[in-house]
């Protein structure tokens, strides 16, 4: 007999539908497994005949064909174990046919025939449904994760008898898997920093026009605490951020049990120990590296001259096109990567230059540390502030400071004059503006022109960087209501990028 399962696989965040046949026919006794196989998947059949033997059902003495489709795209994972054993009982008569109509099967087993959860059940279940499935047969502890998506029926399952009892119309009982805490409840506010007025102002500028910000300052000045806080002010995630995020989470297995869709924006804060693979992504098997979990959040990168130079390199391109494509020998896996950039560092190695009283470091040791970071990754940051150590009147002030929320309200407004600027656009903010449509949307006066130019050539920027500096003034513009930008508007961007000339440049 024959019969045909639907099943489906990861690759990025995207799942592609992979259907299994089964044909069990007279001849020399055979399990075959067909349709190019990773290891962990040609092995599936020994975890299939026992696992069918421990539960009461023995395979026939014939030949059995198990095929994958389509043969060209290679399946890994251990997700194809229920999928086959669906296969293999329909093809022998155990379950009907009909069962199987418009029915998606994922799940490991073990060899008691227990089903064992998988990740990125999420983006498979959501794309099943768009493709017309009308229920899926998902692993016990996938549950939650999969309920996740409406519209579409979820039989979660705790073994292989469990699976026969559904396909074979028997009752179906929903299970309480256990309960999970659905939101997280934030203790950070921008009202815990004292002073720094400045360097939370150039957070509100980065954030209103979602640009990459850089902090340079002396240890204890309140640069992690500020980065910590810089979520808090960011709009909530729409329902497609929300899902978006949610699938690379599911991939990565670090969404089980959650009850709802991801609702608060990621901070992904990595020790500079990380390896290339571990902040943009990879291995055997190619999963979400730190940058993806940081999608529509921030990813805080402390002591930025202490990671390897190779790792942070390879950030450039992912800041530029806001995705990572990791190009395998069986295939190409794209994870999304729209991030806030906020990195942190010291002047030098003991942290106190340009104060020389208290810096002991050397011209030549200086040089090495700034020179870790390159101009071309200068460049793609385009907020550089200075953090100078808290005054003790201001650490001891009794001025209330303000609240994380009033700083959200203004950025949502912000927000929604640049998504209102740009809705015809394949951009949405002020970062974004690619370099062709500068003059269209941050247009300068003639004697604004003028100023560029000698600002250009007194910074000795790059075109890049000139760009950037037009971009956080076009911003700046949306921040006050304007919408042409004035000199004030210029002369604070230019600031943002005097740090650049005072560190990198004529400091030694």
């Amino acid at each position: 007999m024959y019969s045909l399962v639907t099943t489906s696989i990861i690759q990025g965040i995207k799942s592609i539908p992979v259907y299994v046949e089964a044909d069990v026919s007279d001849g020399m006794p055979l399990f075959e497994m067909v349709g190019s196989l990773s290891p962990e998947v040609k092995e599936s059949k020994e975890r299939v005949r026992t696992a069918l033997k421990n539960t009461g059902y023995i395979l026939p003495p014939k030949r059995i064909t198990i095929n994958f489709i389509p043969a060209n795209i290679r399946k890994t994972g251990s997700g194809f174990d229920l999928p086959v054993v669906a296969a293999v009982l329909c093809a022998i008569g155990i379950v009907p046919e009909e069962a199987l109509k418009d029915t998606m099967v994922v799940g490991e087993i073990s060899l008691s025939g227990e089903v064992k959860p998988v990740n990125g059940i999420l983006p498979m279940v959501a794309e099943a449904k768009e493709r017309g499935v009308t229920r899926c047969i998902v692993p016990a502890e996938n549950h939650t994760e999969a309920q996740l998506v409406k519209e579409i029926e979820i039989f979660a399952v705790q073994s292989i008898a469990e699976m026969i009892h559904i396909l074979n119309g028997g009752t179906y009982i929903e299970k309480e898997i256990g309960k999970a805490v659905a939101k997280t409840i934030r203790m950070l506010d921008f009202s815990d920093i004292q002073g720094q007025h400045f360097v939370k102002r150039a957070c509100e500028v980065a954030v209103s026009g979602m640009h990459n910000l850089l902090m340079i300052g002396p240890p204890g000045a309140g640069k992690t605490m500020t980065a910590m806080r810089i979520p808090t002010i960011l709009p909530p995630l729409d329902e497609k951020e929300q899902m978006e995020l949610s699938k690379i989470y599911s991939v990565s297995g670090q969404f089980q049990l959650r009850e709802q869709l991801m609702e608060e924006r990621p901070f992904r804060c990595p020790h500079h120990t990380i390896t290339t693979q571990g902040l943009v992504g990879g291995g055997l098997i190619p999963k979400p590296g730190e940058i993806s979990l940081a999608h529509k959040g921030v990813l805080f990168l402390d002591e930025l001259p202490e990671f390897k130079q190779n790792t942070i390199e390879i950030l450039r391109q992912p800041m530029e096109e806001k995705e990572v494509r990791l190009v395998r020998v069986n295939g190409t896996y794209e994870y999304p990567a729209d991030f806030i950039l906020v990195a942190a560092m010291n002047p030098c190695k003991c942290g106190y230059y340009p104060d020389m009283q208290k810096c002991r470091c050397t011209a030549a040791s200086i040089e090495r540390y700034i020179n870790r970071i390159s101009q071309p990754l200068l460049d793609r940051i385009d907020i550089c502030v200075e953090t100078p150590q808290i005054k003790f009147e201001e650490l001891n002030g009794t001025k209330k400071e303000e609240c994380s929320d009033t700083i959200r309200e203004r950025v949502i407004e912000v927000h929604a004059i640049q998504k209102k600027r740009y809705q015809k656009e394949d951009f949405q903010f002020n970062s974004q503006i690619p370099a062709a449509r500068i003059a269209e949307y941050c247009a300068l006066s003639k004697d604004q022109g003028k100023y560029m130019k000698k600002i250009y050539k007194q910074l000795n920027l790059t075109a890049r960087s000139y760009h950037k500096i037009l971009k956080v003034a076009r911003t700046l513009a949306d921040m006050d209501g304007t919408e042409n930008i004035l000199d004030a508007h210029l002369n604070e961007a230019v600031c943002y990028r005097n740090i650049d000339k005072r560190f990198w440049r004529d400091s030694l």
